[in-house]
């Protein structure tokens, strides 16, 4: 037994859909006769630039690392502005890091997860104030980080917005917003379907699988280089499944789920994703930099994981969560959005525990695209990224916490639980630290002059 949430063991998931053949490119396997076949050829070319990072290897340990900090140099990319208006968080200077983690004996404190968990930024908000702020690996407040599928709750956010305002039906079929669906895998799937990733379409997400339809689904988009008879760009390639079952069945995480409704919500408002989330959620949260989003060959948003953005950004968007949608006087979401996700109709319940999902995160639910599991005291929220990017809100102690990470492999079960512990043990005990603003305002925070950055 490897790790636990709750009381319930928690196997390790590098066993889990992962093949055993060790390939050269884990990812990616170039066909003979396309340039890429002999691309490692050219780092000879570069001398002092060596070593070459590109479409192929990028998501490979070591350059992985260097890649999650620079999107942008290896995908094109679209701009998801902020505002000259951010949000304020106060700060206060405190220590976490010898919080005990009696459950994870190979990192018995915070400080020790930390460091064992590829840390490449850490940020602790309690009740609205910065506790903790950490930059590891070249990052800093300015330098936008690879969400991963933290992607898909910015996503949900949209979706939600579009749905409170009236433009998008939860419950209504697929093809009412995209026709096209009606002649592929997701026809007489709902909006609903897609959301909470119940679908019934063949599609396996095995990461380290290079010829999984993940796989092959990145490389229509450009997230890896196209081989022959690849469909070019997303849309084309979501047009190509099949259904293998009934929709509305078990969870299944896959992430074609959010292209599927990323393409629902550009259609149902007639706008392209990025600028969606910028007018929706970016910028209605006090995001003060811009963020942005990768984009396949066609310019269309890589729902599924394509976000980048600074740590403290992130965590702003995780305030808006932990205040039900709420920031300032403007409900940048409805509120019932997150309430439906963290208590939803029995069925999702039932989904999950049937799901290959339960052991690792027991008792949990998936909705919405959001990520739960029980609390001490009521549901935790966490958007979750392969690679070890989260974002966690706990309502029963007001934190939110964000962990930027570069893991060398996509999952471990070991790393996810531990972190999700470190989140809960810091939850329990800020009650009982001392923090002090950095300003002299007393431990209290009374009167604490809100810094902006």
């Amino acid at each position: 037994m490897v790790g636990t949430v709750g009381n319930v063991a928690a196997r390790s998931l590098e066993d889990v859909n992962e093949p055993s053949a060790v390939t050269e490119h884990p990812y990616y396997h170039p066909l003979p006769g396309t340039a890429w076949e002999a691309v490692d050829e050219a780092e000879d070319l570069l001398g002092a630039q060596a070593p070459l990072v590109t479409l192929a290897n990028w998501q490979e340990d070591p350059h992985h690392a260097w890649s999650f900090q620079h999107m942008r140099e290896l995908m094109p990319s679209q701009v998801i502005d902020g505002t000259d208006d951010p949000r304020p968080l106060a700060e206060a200077t405190g220590e976490v890091g010898g919080i005990p983690l009696p459950e994870t004996p190979w990192a018995p404190t915070v400080d020790s997860l930390l460091a064992a968990t590829e840390t490449d930024a850490f940020l602790v908000v309690h009740r609205g104030t910065i506790v903790q702020e950490r930059y590891h690996a070249g990052m800093n407040r300015r330098r936008r980080h690879l969400l991963m599928s933290v992607t898909k709750s910015v996503v949900s956010a949209v979706a939600g917005s579009l749905t409170g305002s009236g433009l998008l039906d939860p419950d209504a079929p697929v093809e009412t917003y995209v026709p096209e669906l009606a002649r592929c895998g997701y026809a007489g799937a709902s909006v609903r379907t897609v959301l909470d990733m119940r679908s019934g379409v063949k599609f396996s997400e095995a990461y380290l699988d290079p010829d999984s339809e993940v796989r092959v689904m990145e490389r229509s988009m450009g997230w890896a280089p196209r081989n022959h008879g690849d469909p070019l760009g997303m849309y084309p390639y979501i047009l190509t499944t099949t259904a293998a079952r009934p929709h509305d069945g078990v969870f299944d995480y896959r992430s074609i789920e959010t292209d599927v409704l990323g393409w629902i919500c550009e259609r149902a408002a007639g706008r392209r994703m990025a600028d969606l989330i910028a007018d929706l959620v970016w910028r209605p949260i006090g995001a003060f930099h811009d963020a942005e989003i990768a984009a396949d060959p066609l310019g269309c948003a890589v729902h599924d994981g394509g976000m980048s953005a600074t740590l403290r950004d992130l965590g702003r968007f995780g305030l808006m969560l932990l205040d039900h949608g709420l920031v300032g006087e403007r409900q940048v979401i409805p509120a019932g959005w997150v309430t439906d996700a963290a208590y939803p109709p029995a069925d999702v319940r039932a989904a999950f525990a049937a799901s290959t999902n339960e052991p690792y995160l027991p008792g949990g639910w998936y909705r919405s695209q959001f990520w739960f599991v029980p609390g001490d005291a009521g549901p935790i929220l966490l958007c979750l990224g392969i690679h070890g990017q989260m974002v966690f809100v706990e309502w029963s102690t007001g934190l939110v916490g964000v962990k930027f990470s570069s893991w060398p492999t996509p999952q471990n079960a070991d790393k996810l639980v531990a972190t999700i512990g470190a989140f809960r043990a810091i939850g329990r005990a800020c009650p009982t630290l001392s923090w002090r603003c950095p300003d002299a305002c007393g431990p209290d925070l009374t009167g604490c002059p809100e810094g902006v950055s």
